[in-house]
């Protein structure tokens, strides 16, 4: 079961938004509301404590949330999807706006992959995917897009193949700005990983691209 989680950060229209897998539910986290209008999906649930989405009109059944709270209004929102039976998350809006809600929602990510979920963030340019051990990460790009692997820590036996500077068994420090801007050759891309906590990102070429929301 598909989940999409609408969150704050910006969204932008180009293919590789279009092509996303279309969701069985949809979870509004807060001012993430505002991407339902475009995306032209129904809320499901708009969830949070609603401090960033005044005056935003949204007919949705609401779960309101305090302000002092120990969760993000993001983590509200993916436990009403888990808890609703969704085994694959897709986060819209997750790159972009305040960095510590940016920087938490891609450790959450690799949180939840870890848990056995399958997590995409997605902002339409601009897209992430958790990287563990022992699983191939298997993205089709075209040409000229830009991938990063992201080492969250030290990674052991990195292999890369279709892109223009592969991988092969590679240890990366943590941190490392190695395997920071390769570029795809068309087609396949195979990321995977012996040990150690990556995470794929993806620049997503498209001409025409237009914002969605902010």
């Amino acid at each position: 079961m598909t989940a999409w989680i609408l969150v704050g950060g910006r969204l932008v229209s180009t293919p590789a938004l279009a092509a996303l897998p279309r969701p069985d539910l949809v979870v509004a986290a807060d001012g993430g509301a505002r991407h339902a209008a475009v995306l032209r999906v129904p809320i499901d649930v708009w969830v949070g404590d609603f401090d960033s989405s005044k005056g935003l009109e949204v007919d949705a059944p609401r779960e309101v949330h305090p302000a002092a709270k120990d969760e993000t209004d993001a983590e509200l929102a993916v436990r009403v999807a888990r808890d609703r039976g969704a085994t694959q998350l897709v986060f819209l809006g997750a790159f972009g706006g305040r960095f510590d809600h940016a920087a938490a929602l891609a450790l959450g990510a690799v949180r939840l992959a870890r848990e056995g979920l399958k997590v995409t963030l997605h902002s339409g340019d601009e897209s992430g995917n958790p990287l563990l051990p022992g699983q191939v990460l298997s993205l089709d790009l075209p040409p000229g897009a830009t991938l990063s692997v992201l080492a969250l820590s030290d990674l052991r036996g990195l292999t890369l193949t279709g892109v223009r500077w592969p991988l092969s068994g590679a240890d990366v420090p943590l941190g490392s700005g190695w395997t920071v801007s390769n570029e795809a050759l068309g087609g396949e891309v195979r990321v995977s990983l012996a040990a150690g906590t990556g995470l794929v990102t993806v620049l997503h070429p498209g001409e025409g691209q237009t914002a969605l929301a902010r």
